[in-house]
């Protein structure tokens, strides 16, 4: 299977950001994604900036660049940037709002389907392929038999050079809202954040009473609590037809979980437990960790 870099889902600054994706180029991956998709109000990297980076990205790692639009679309500024975002001419786009896909398929050209479209059967995966999907990732909260079920129906309605991508490691995004969450524990409004994500490079951690990390809040995208982890799962993974892994970034530690992933992928034996949840793999409540996972 190959091995892809999702968008980054926080908010760093841009030498931050260069910094990440210098270091990226020299990673053993397949594809890397590269946008913004939680906030409009994140401009770290001007869309021409993104661009650039993408060129030298290509160059440099040999990888598939892609760029992410964002997720929530609640302004006519943000439609008008999706616009010129989905007319680059350069590099695939990842749609994760169905405002994206309308715009592609005016367009005429290919993209992938981010997790954020919410694509649960065979019937929606034809319904987009015939806009130009060639490359899906499924929400974060399907099971492997989920995803397996799918691409059978996908297969019994003729649908051909699909290309499936499953969320393998990282945060989990789980909700979007039109509230800021970090800026309200700022106690600060949505229209004057200061841009107060940056505070927190791999977001805020949201405790239940008894102390235990329940949720990561992201601006307006709650997260998972702790990261999610498939690595173990790599059997099954491949037995279910993925055909790339995405690898979610993290402020630190990602040259250790790509090296990790990619020792597996070239004939490793999948360790038997991992850091992390895994527990939506298996059709079980998402938090729990692989070593808890059989015993519920």
């Amino acid at each position: 299977m190959k091995l892809s870099l999702g968008p980054v889902l926080f908010y760093w600054d841009r030498r931050t950001l260069l910094d990440f994706y210098a270091q990226m180029a020299e990673q053993p991956l397949d594809a890397i994604y590269i946008g913004e998709t939680v906030c409009s109000k994140r401009r770290a990297l001007s869309l021409d900036d993104w661009l650039g980076l993408g060129r030298e990205l290509a160059q440099q790692s040999g990888a598939e660049i892609l760029l992410s639009g964002l997720a929530l679309i609640e302004a006519a500024s943000e439609l008008s940037a999706l616009r010129r975002l989905c007319a680059n001419g350069e590099l695939r786009v990842e749609a994760n709002d169905m405002g994206a896909v309308q715009i592609l398929h005016g367009l005429g050209v290919e993209f992938v389907g981010g997790p954020a479209l919410n694509l649960y059967n065979g019937h929606a995966l034809a319904e987009l392929h015939g806009c130009g999907l060639r490359r899906w990732v499924p929400p974060v909260e399907c099971s492997g038999e989920q995803v397996l079920a799918v691409l059978e129906q996908a297969r019994e309605l003729g649908l051909a050079g699909l290309e499936t991508e499953v969320f393998a490691y990282g945060h989990l995004p789980l909700a979007y809202s039109a509230r800021c969450f970090t800026a309200r524990a700022e106690n600060r409004p949505k229209d004057d954040c200061q841009f107060c994500c940056q505070n927190y490079p791999e977001g805020m951690s949201m405790l239940s009473q008894e102390g235990a990390q329940l949720f990561t809040l992201n601006g307006i995208q709650t997260m998972s609590g702790e990261p999610g982890n498939l690595l173990a799962d790599y059997a099954s993974l491949r037995a279910c037809g993925a055909d790339l892994l995405r690898l979610s970034p993290r402020a630190k530690g990602m040259v250790e979980v790509i090296q990790a992933f990619d020792q597996v992928r070239r004939g490793a034996a999948p360790p038997l437990a991992v850091e992390g949840c895994n527990g939506y793999w298996h059709g079980r409540p998402g938090m729990l960790r692989s070593d808890e996972v059989n015993l519920c």
